[in-house]
């Protein structure tokens, strides 16, 4: 399939700016890849497409402040600093993007200060990596607590550029999920953006099993495809971590016939990039650049909840490999037609 099959015209009103007021009463388009049957819901009522026995696949990674403002050092121009990765955690070196990149040369000290001016964090640049891109050094002898404790306070939430409006102080707790555990990501895994305490306390009552995983999103899952040809697209590579007991649930599950759903697109991604040769779920731990695309025969999970994307994004890409490119496309249309909200803040879609 090409690139071009998979885009739409999307009014951009449907284009959430802000989250439902409660995260589990978001919209929720049921798409039966079976029978074709497509149910519109609200999101609490998920768990009646669950059982006792079954599994749900959840990322855990953690959205950190990515987006630092400062000063350069002797001219005192304002800069933007966004933080891509930790490259070497010791040495406190990071991988950003800066803007205006013309003015941050090797060597140059960076200055963040907090919204009353009190300096907070220095910052060394050690190299150029791309045009806009830079390795710095944060030059800072505290403990890793005392450090991300800094980093929380004067960064803001990096809110994806298609919202469109100011970070707000409800972004810091919204644009991340109530199970988020692992610093490290510059986006949130939003397809769990839409669980409560409340709705997974009745998961946990049904009998329904929780898997966690590690992938920390990265600015890639936002970078547009530029090839028509989907097999010369090349993803950006993320870190992902699955342990022992994740495989362990997942497996128990798979092996029993039970439903195992990923929670989200980096859950399927993860998953995916982990399977065994007896195609089970094992433990891993690297970096994946896992492009998935139709054809492609998933092993692992048999449905997933996901939000609403970006046409000829790697994302509906995924959607159109898993619940197939018709029944997926039908359902677009049905949801922009249905006002359905779309992307991080949006409302979500169950697929079974």
């Amino acid at each position: 399939m090409k690139l071009s099959s998979f885009n739409f015209e999307l009014p951009p009103e449907l284009v959430a700016k802000y989250p439902s007021d409660e995260r589990d009463e978001s919209r929720l388009m049921v798409v039966n890849r079976e029978t074709g049957k497509i149910e519109h819901k609200v999101f609490k009522e998920i768990i009646h497409y669950f059982d006792e026995g079954d599994a749900l696949i959840f990322n855990n990674t953690k959205v950190f402040p990515a987006r630092l403002f400062g000063k350069k050092e002797k001219t005192g121009a304002s800069i933007e600093v966004f933080l891509l990765r930790e490259l070497n955690h010791d040495a406190r070196l990071w991988d950003v993007l800066v803007d205006p990149a013309r003015k941050i040369r090797v060597g140059n000290k960076l200055y963040f200060t907090d919204e009353n001016g009190t300096e907070s964090l220095i910052a060394e640049v050690v190299d150029n990596t791309t045009s806009r891109g830079r390795t710095i050094r944060f030059l800072y002898d505290g403990t890793d607590d005392e450090f991300n404790k800094e980093l929380f306070h004067l960064g803001k939430t990096p809110l994806p550029k298609y919202i469109n409006r100011e970070v707000e102080p409800l972004d810091r707790e919204r644009f991340q999920t109530i199970y988020a555990k692992e610093i490290g990501a510059v986006a949130a895994p939003t397809a769990g953006l839409h669980f409560s305490q409340n709705l997974m306390k009745r998961f946990e009552l049904l009998g329904v099993s929780f898997a966690e995983l590690t992938l920390h999103i990265g600015l890639g899952t936002f970078r547009s495809i530029e090839v028509e040809d989907l097999s010369k697209h090349k993803m950006d590579a993320e870190y992902f971590r699955i342990e022992q007991p994740a495989a362990d649930i997942v497996n128990a599950a798979k092996k029993a016939k039970k439903r195992i759903c990923s929670v989200g697109t980096t859950s399927m991604r993860s998953i995916e990039s982990a399977v065994s040769a007896e195609l089970l779920l094992k433990p891993a731990e690297g970096w994946t650049n896992k492009f998935i695309y139709p054809p492609y025969d998933f092993q692992v999970a048999n449905s997933m909840i996901t939000n609403f994307h970006l046409p000829k994004s790697s994302l509906i890409i995924m959607i159109c490999a898993f619940g197939g490119y018709d029944l997926m496309m039908e359902a677009y249309e049905q949801a922009i037609k249905e006002k359905y909200r779309f992307f991080s803040y949006g409302d979500a879609m169950l697929i079974i």
